[in-house]
């Protein structure tokens, strides 16, 4: 089998393809044949030394990818379903990038037939971060307001699509106009560009009172004024500080991290309380130790198939993983990057 593997942190030069012995499921596990794998900007994180997961649960040297499409090829003792030969989708905590995975049987999950495995690779990490974020974290009602910042990408499109599903109007934000398109797709009730617009007066347009949600992984560049947008009752749910990470490069610009921690907004809680609203953050790694939450989320979006539209990919092979890792740190993408073995 192959697999990228990374020894230290590091910029692009550290993906390492490996050749290694083929992997054997044991009690309780999967073998999964990989067909495609989700590439993820946390994967970017965890190359750089930077993920606080991936140095609690593995240290170096380390596999990224957290989801794969592929065949069942063989299983552990104990376990009788999967078939073999059937086509799954399987969650991974590390060690997706690879041809082969071993994986708990409760993370794996049928794959809809009429899903190809590159799209149903690209599916899980996106989609069940939204559905933590919408079903979990906020009790939606129709008619909520709901501000998705970064609405063309892989999270904040499933976002959209979630929130429009129930019955929600969605304000998607874009950096730039070629995204506008991408926003509107995943269904969008209004888009701003703040290349080109005021963000926080078209915002304040869509919502006088502020926002019942607001869903926000840039960090320090918006957060305080994300929060100032939510209504009383309201809820600001963070799950990234993208921009506190580089663009180009690969690697981190420690004095602009430090700079930017100072200046990220701590919440005051009796502000908090006083003011009505509520800010919740979490990272979908650490929800491994729930199963039952991650199999609840993939029940969920599986049975909405048809009522979810899929992402576009754009697909790289493996031996190509550093120029997809350049192009999810750019920004400039919108939907899935997805690996497939060479």
């Amino acid at each position: 089998m192959k697999k990228v593997v990374v020894h230290r942190a590091g910029s692009y030069d550290r993906l390492c393809i490996e050749e290694h012995a083929d992997l054997a499921p044991g009690p309780g596990q999967v073998l999964i044949e990989v067909e495609a794998t989700g590439v993820n900007y946390a994967d970017c994180i965890v190359r750089m030394g930077l993920y606080s997961s991936a140095k609690k649960y593995v240290g170096w040297p380390i596999t990224p990818g957290f989801e794969v499409a592929g065949r069942v090829k063989a299983l552990g003792a104990g376990v009788s379903a999967p078939a073999v030969g059937s086509e799954v989708i399987g969650l991974t905590r590390f060690d997706g990038y690879a041809t082969q995975v071993v994986v708990p049987e409760a993370q794996v999950f049928a794959k809809a037939p009429e899903m190809t495995a590159t799209v149903a690779a690209g599916f899980p990490a996106v989609f069940l971060t939204a559905h933590f974020a919408l079903i979990e974290l906020c009790k939606l009602r129709p008619g909520m307001k709901v501000l998705v910042h970064s609405a063309a990408g892989g999270v904040g499109g499933a976002l959209t699509q979630i929130a429009r599903l129930h019955g929600c109007e969605v304000a998607g934000v874009v950096g730039s106009a070629h995204k506008i398109e991408a926003a509107r797709s995943h269904g969008a009730t209004v888009v701003i560009d703040k290349g080109s617009d005021d963000l926080w007066a078209a915002a304040e347009r869509f919502a006088p009172e502020g926002y019942d949600v607001v869903l926000d992984a840039n960090g320090v560049e918006t957060l305080s004024e994300s929060y100032a947008h939510v209504r009383p009752t309201g809820r600001l749910v963070i799950y990234g500080f993208h921009t506190m990470m580089p663009k180009t490069g690969g690697k981190p610009h420690y004095g602009k991290l430090a700079v930017d921690w100072l200046r990220t907004p701590r919440f005051n809680p009796l502000k908090l309380t006083e003011e009505n609203r509520s800010v919740m953050g979490f990272n979908l790694s650490y929800l491994f130790d729930r199963p039952e939450l991650l199999a609840e989320g993939m029940r969920d979006l599986l049975g909405w198939q048809g009522k979810l539209r899929p992402h576009e990919v754009r697909v790289f092979p493996l031996s190509r993983v550093a120029e997809a890792h350049a192009a999810i740190e750019s920004g400039t993408t919108t939907g899935k990057l997805v690996l497939v073995p060479d």
